[in-house]
């Protein structure tokens, strides 16, 4: 990751035309970097089952008994 910052300008200019970047898009690839980080980080630590099969099997694995 250490030269995702150059990559990504390079492929700006390549595929867009537009020469990167400014402080707010250097910011803001920086912190792109730390989350493709953290979500490499969680590979292999979740399961299928670890998720509800659909948004109804989430509500009603949340719901209050008795109502």
């Amino acid at each position: 990751m250490d030269d995702f910052l150059a990559i990504t300008e390079s492929v700006i200019d390549r595929w867009f035309g537009v020469t990167p970047p400014n402080a707010p898009g250097r910011r803001l690839t920086a912190e792109l970097t730390r989350t493709i980080t953290a979500f490499e980080a969680l590979r292999g630590t979740l399961a299928f089952e670890d998720e509800p099969a659909s948004f109804e099997s989430a509500l009603q694995a949340t719901k209050e008994p008795g109502l």
